[in-house]
């Protein structure tokens, strides 16, 4: 059968692949080429017949190698190919697949296709083999590989659809499992910067969970990041509102004041203040804040304030971290001794939070609709400097604003009529600088 498919070959083609193609006319070349293409399916049939009749006479143990290594060394090939083309052969060989080696070895189908049905068919139990063979040969004739794939993983459904449904439920159950076995959530500070990347791999389940409660934190509405007169406050991106949405969850989280102790309880700020500077009543200090709180180190009447795994925050960060959180004041001697720790006193707590909720309703920044539970209080006038915790010294604002009114240029202040906070924003959005309220909230 060989002799016969090369000489054909050989007669179409001449002495060379090129051989005399430039003189053929349009149709003589469309007719070569199919008779050419019909001739390689076949001699690829051949081809895979040899290979499995070789692989099963176990011809290249005799050369002390498996027989896709024999295949591999004799022909040039690589190993992918080599088992690629004894799996076909073997595949062919079944009864259930006679047609179809058949169709390959009369050139009615290529060996591509002969493949996808091959693998299609292997997927199902062996009764419905043969009837997915015959359904997916006839299908041959309109459809390539891609197609044959496609309504190959549909046969199923079509010949068995309780078994179907068995094996989507089942992998289903493993999918899910093993997503579930494969959860994970990284916390890496990055070195050299104040940022921490946080990276997470959920179930869909679970992301889902994680994408509602995001999603319903961060929707860019611009009506709370405009100013009065139209000139828009940049609006953040995408990213920047889910960042945010996820500070904001575990924020309220945290005032939910139901989880365990050691993560349930707000932030400790723990003033540090050394005594040399408490003495003199020179220098300045600022807190070391963290989810415990612990003494910082200062020298030379420079304080820090210092995260918990030992962060440096600016002084900023820090008051703007002190705002609504425990304080706890800490006398240093040394760098290691501490010769007083006072008691954390809560700001903003109870009556006055009640008080402050009521006044303001939410974010108190001029068209902000952030509900209570998301919102901080602020010191107005900073209580590191003196400021009162009372209600005529607080506003509340939600974490987005509260960074704002802390970093940015907005001051914030209450009006001496109705002692209602107002808001005083930089001159490049109103040269006037005319004071604005939060009209999303109803107040009485």
């Amino acid at each position: 059968m060989d002799d016969d498919v090369l000489a054909v070959i050989d007669a179409a083609l001449g002495t060379g692949p090129a051989s005399g193609a430039w003189a053929w006319s349009d149709v003589d070349l469309a007719a070569r080429e199919d008779a050419v293409h019909t001739l390689i399916q076949r001699a690829t049939a051949a081809h895979l017949a040899i290979l499995r009749e070789l692989d099963g006479r176990a011809l290249a143990k005799r050369h002390g190698q498996t027989s896709a290594q024999w295949i591999r060394a004799r022909h040039q090939i690589s190993s992918g190919t080599a088992h690629r083309w004894l799996s076909l052969g073997a595949a062919l060989d079944r009864p259930e697949l006679a047609a179809t080696a058949a169709a390959l070895a009369e050139g009615a189908i290529n060996v591509e296709q002969a493949a996808a049905i091959a693998e299609a068919v292997a997927e199902l139990p062996a009764p419905h083999r043969g009837d997915a063979a015959r359904l997916l040969l006839e299908e041959a004739g309109q459809s390539d590989r891609h197609g044959l794939r496609t309504r190959g993983a549909h046969l199923l459904e079509e010949l068995d659809p309780e078994e179907y449904e068995r094996r989507q439920r089942d992998h289903l159950e493993k999918a899910t499992r093993d997503a579930h076995r494969a959860r994970a959530l990284h916390i890496r500070e990055i070195p050299g910067t104040q940022q921490t990347r946080i990276t997470a791999l959920l179930s869909r389940t679970d992301a889902a969970i994680v994408r509602e409660a995001i999603d319903s934190l961060c929707s860019p509405r611009r009506d709370r990041c405009s100013s009065d007169d139209g000139r828009p406050i940049p609006l953040p991106t995408a990213r920047q509102l889910r960042a945010d949405a996820l500070v904001d969850l575990m924020r309220i989280a945290l005032a939910c004041g139901e989880l365990p102790d050691h993560g349930g309880d707000r932030p400790q700020v723990t003033v540090t203040i050394p005594l040399q500077v408490l003495r003199d009543g020179t220098g300045s200090s600022s807190g070391s804040a963290g989810s415990a709180g612990s003494a910082g180190s200062n020298s030379g009447g420079v304080s820090s304030a210092r995260l918990e795994d030992g962060t440096v925050l600016s002084p900023g960060e820090a008051r703007r971290l002190a705002c609504d959180a425990q304080l706890i004041p800490a006398v240093l001697g040394t760098p290691t001794q501490i010769l007083d720790l006072g008691q954390a006193r809560r700001l903003f707590t109870g009556p006055l939070r009640r008080a402050l909720i009521l006044r303001d309703g939410g974010c108190a920044f001029p068209g902000c609709d952030r509900p209570p539970k998301w919102c901080d209080g602020h010191h107005i006038h900073h209580w590191a400097h003196g400021g009162p915790t009372n209600l005529t010294n607080a506003v509340l604002l939600c974490h987005l604003h509260h960074r704002l009114v802390h970093f940015g240029e907005w001051v914030v202040r209450l009006n001496p009529g109705d002692h209602l906070p107002e808001f005083i924003p930089p001159a490049d959005i109103d040269p006037a600088q005319a004071p604005r309220r939060n009209t999303f909230h109803r107040r009485t």
